[in-house]
């Protein structure tokens, strides 16, 4: 059974590979709720796990390169200190720490395991993980460059807001069924998609349920993918120009994406969502408060303050006529939340980011490689791999890209820009509690590339209005 959809896959990826329509943007995207599917057999590959997402952004850098006029361009920008400059030197730094690292502290010092035994430290030498993880890494990293060029294209960023738009349908289309394994026999619809080699955490039940999971590895996975297109979704709807899917389908959507985050009962998510509400909360205001004139921005301002209105007084009259429910939910955010730190898996994770922090210390800040240690931190986990100048290189690139702005006459570009800063606040957050590795993946590929392809630097910024203004001034004539 495994074989179909593993055939399928790569049947549409060819077929993309080959068309001139955007196949593989919508495969990319659409692949990103199987993160427990591998495209290639691990009997093949040694036991590591491929799966869809990061092989369709190979198969789309590919292509994109192929066209040496954009294969240039992307040079100029990685090397471009104002573009993709400083996530360059991060790269750098991860592949000199990565080859010589886990061989000069090898024994020397204690680490996380990224596979393997997780429950305690163990001595530092190179593994197959350090070639793994910097391969996913490597792959992240070219998918920024390949999105920074697509994306300058108007057309390809509706393309690519669509495919956004379907691949949060098939989020919680996987949901869905998943919810339902636990009452229809649908477990072998599933199973065939379920064929990762990392440990897969399935079948884990709480007092109210079934602990939802879709076809990702394990819960917290499910509920970080259910908020990462959530946030994106909502804060970039604006953008769509499909009437009835930016006016309908998209808040249908989002409301959904909130239930299956629930659903996935993991705490860090529960965070994130809250998070997610104060963060469209404050933009809600701000554009309510914006006195510059742009019409997307202002779109659905009152509707979303009705529809907003209309939520709380609906949640309050049905607490009113079910207390229990109301019982119900304080008990479930009290379990998942303020009891979290109470528990082992709490102990552990904090466990983790200790010891690589130590492990920081103790290379002198040089870091132990990619795929060295792990941690329940995503800034620790960077820090800890590439050392404290690799994390300079990365989070430099990240305060870098948030600072982007938009041209002026760019309504559309300043939407998308606005958009993509508040949807990184909650997914960051959620990140610094559970994040475990250096890679940015998929979403951070894209929010980085968008942000690269439609922003420009201040100092740029300005530099491209002087050259306009110079080209349209009657002395230049």
């Amino acid at each position: 059974m495994t074989f179909i959809p593993i055939a399928i896959y790569w049947i549409i990826a060819l077929w993309g590979l080959f068309s001139r329509r955007p196949v593989l943007v919508y495969l990319f995207f659409l692949s990103l709720p199987f993160g427990s599917f591998a495209v290639v057999p691990p009997a093949l590959t040694g036991g590591l796990t491929f799966v869809p997402t990061p092989m369709t952004a190979m198969l789309m850098v590919g292509r994109t390169f192929l066209d040496p006029t954009i294969l240039m361009r992307a040079i100029s920008s990685a090397l471009d200190v104002r573009r993709l400059g400083l996530l360059t030197g991060f790269i750098v730094t991860a592949l000199v720490s990565t080859v010589f690292m886990p061989r000069i502290f090898a024994n020397r010092v204690m680490v996380i395991p990224v596979r393997g035994d997780v429950s305690t430290a163990a001595p530092l030498f190179p593994t197959t993980q350090n070639i793994s993880q910097m391969a996913y890494l490597l792959i992240s990293f070219a998918t920024v460059i390949m999105f920074s060029q697509i994306l300058k294209n108007a057309r390809m960023q509706q393309t690519v807001l669509l495919a956004l738009t379907w691949a949060s349908a098939l989020t919680v289309a996987t949901g869905m069924l998943d919810f339902a394994s636990q009452y229809l026999p649908v477990a072998p619809l599933l199973d065939p998609f379920r064929t990762a080699t990392y440990a897969l955490l399935v079948d884990v039940e709480l007092t109210t349920g079934k602990r939802v999971v879709g076809l990702m590895p394990e819960a917290s996975s499910f509920g970080s993918l259910c908020l990462s297109l959530l946030c994106l979704l909502y804060f970039m709807r604006r953008a769509i120009d499909h009437d009835r899917v930016r006016a309908f389908y998209a808040p249908v959507l989002c409301a959904l994406l909130i239930a299956f985050a629930w659903l996935s009962t993991s705490s860090a998510t529960y965070l994130g969502l809250a998070a997610f509400f104060a963060m469209a909360a404050l933009e809600w205001i701000m554009r309510f408060l914006d006195s510059r004139y742009n019409l997307l921005r202002k779109r659905y301002l009152k509707a979303e303050f009705a529809a907003a209105a209309l939520a709380v007084v609906a949640v309050a009259f049905i607490m009113l006529l079910h207390p229990a429910i109301l019982e119900n939910v304080s008990m479930m955010v009290d379990r998942m939340v303020f009891q979290k730190t109470e528990t082992s898996s709490f102990e552990e994770r904090n466990m983790w980011t200790y010891v690589s922090l130590n492990a920081l210390v103790e290379t002198w800040g040089l870091g132990v490689g990619i795929g060295g240690t792990r941690a329940s931190n995503s800034a620790v986990a960077a820090i800890s791999n590439v050392g404290v100048i690799g994390g300079i290189f990365y989070f430099g690139f990240i305060i870098q890209s948030l600072l982007r702005s938009a041209p002026p006459d760019d309504k559309r570009g300043q939407v998308l820009i606005v958009a993509l800063r508040y949807a990184f606040v909650p997914t960051f957050l959620v990140g610094l509690l559970i994040g475990t590795t250096s890679d940015f993946g998929a979403f951070g590929a894209f929010r980085y590339g968008m942000l690269t392809a439609i922003g420009v630097t201040g100092l740029y910024h300005s530099s491209r209005m002087r050259q306009r203004r110079i080209a349209v001034s009657p002395e230049s004539a």
